[in-house]
């Protein structure tokens, strides 16, 4: 059955359903314009619509653009347009279908989330009142502790860091490129130059330093003091990771496990997916000082040696809190550029440093903020943004 031979009523019910699927796909993050509505709609007319796997495999050739949103087309599609043993209910009203007892897969819940999601029939002035509303619930989201919010709150707070502005601070290398504002004369150009002309006019070459984002390296606690935060903390890291590429990423709880390859994937559900399925140590105890030795032995002189920063993203609750910690901690300080202590607990007015593990790690970092809202994220944005301090790198002597 092809679209030319429906009745009409039935035929704007199905471009209306078409325009609905490209609304979901649009809402959970994938880039579907007009255009791409107009090409999916000439191109069902030249296929038999009676046959699911046709229309599934034309709508997915014009959609996906990208092969990380073919998850995300895919159980759209089965959302949308419900599995059916007669094809015809794609023409009736969209149904959903029950919740899923299996695990769902990467990407599913924001899926559902766009297919919950009411069409645009309100009025301009409801429209405007949501809006009033809406921008005095951010400003108490922005205050608001991440342990405290609900599952709706925490969405919005997820999209939230996502669209927060990322931090750029750039880092002068030792090598030079070629600059005509730079301070350096480039001497081999200049003369290389200057035979065109048989030394009549000398065009005087320069240099200058290279910039680059400054690495930044990141150590996650994922014990089960932190199970609050991790989830906002690996979103976090995850779209530092997606603006730049110098970023590795290392959680540890009772072990270190690196994760910086699993947080490069594009799609932030499938990199979190990866990142829980290589973990094994997941909400468990906090043992850090073998995992900050595992990491000084292991992964220091990889990943630290171009001045990187440091966010060390923990509660300090060690179980085994000795000097082999002290040492642990010093050995770390030295290696990088930058020193950051992102700790929960300073969310609490009288904090005060009292355990033992807190204590021998605060002498040996450059900053100690709290990290538990909106608004502390957005400061620690602002801080990873401004001038870098000068490198304090001084020789280590290697763990015997």
């Amino acid at each position: 059955m092809a679209i030319n031979h429906l009745a009409p009523e039935q035929t704007e019910q199905f471009a209306d359903n078409i325009v609905g699927f490209a609304r979901a796909l649009r809402a959970a993050g994938m880039p579907v314009g007009p255009g791409a509505i107009i090409d999916a709609m000439s191109a069902l007319q030249v296929i038999e619509i009676g046959n699911r796997a046709d229309v599934f495999t034309t709508l997915e050739a014009i959609f996906v653009k990208r092969h990380e949103h073919a998850l995300i087309f895919s159980q759209a599609f089965n959302l949308f347009f419900r599995a059916s043993e007669e094809w015809k209910h794609m023409l009736d009203s969209v149904p959903l279908p029950d919740e899923a007892k299996k695990k769902p897969k990467a990407g599913s819940r924001r899926v559902q989330e766009a297919m919950s999601q009411p069409r645009m029939t309100e009025t301009p002035q409801h429209q405007e009142q949501d809006l009033r509303l809406s921008v005095s619930d951010k400003e108490i989201l922005q205050k608001k502790d991440f342990a405290q919010m609900s599952a709706a709150e925490i969405a919005e707070a997820l999209r939230a860091v996502d669209r927060m502005h990322l931090p750029q601070a750039e880092l002068l290398m030792r090598r030079y490129l070629p600059n005509p504002r730079g301070l350096r004369l480039d001497l081999r150009r200049t003369l290389r130059a200057s035979l065109r002309t048989g030394g009549d006019i000398i065009d005087i070459r320069r240099l200058g330093r290279i910039e680059k984002p400054a690495p930044i390296v990141a150590l996650l606690d994922i014990s089960g003091s932190m199970s609050e935060y991790t989830r906002l903390f690996l979103h976090f890291l995850h779209a530092i990771t997606d603006a730049r590429k110098r970023v590795s990423v290392f959680l540890f709880g009772t072990r270190l496990t690196n994760v910086s390859r699993a947080l490069r994937q594009r799609d932030p559900d499938e990199a979190l997916a990866s990142c829980s399925a290589s973990v094994e140590d997941w909400a468990g105890g906090t043992r850090i000082s073998a995992s900050l030795h595992n990491f000084n032995k292991l992964w220091a002189r990889r990943v630290l040696s171009q001045g990187a920063i440091v966010l060390l993203i923990s509660d300090g609750l060690e179980r085994e809190a000795d000097s082999k910690l002290a040492f642990e901690m010093d050995r770390l300080h030295r290696s990088c550029r930058r020193l950051i202590w992102l700790n929960p607990l300073l969310r609490f007015g009288g904090f005060e440093a009292k355990a033992q593990g807190i204590k021998m790690m605060l002498p040996h970092v450059d900053e100690f903020r709290p990290v538990h809202n909106l608004s502390s994220i957005q400061e620690l944005i602002t801080t990873l943004s401004g001038p870098l301090p000068p490198h304090h790198r001084s020789l280590i002597r290697s763990a015997a």
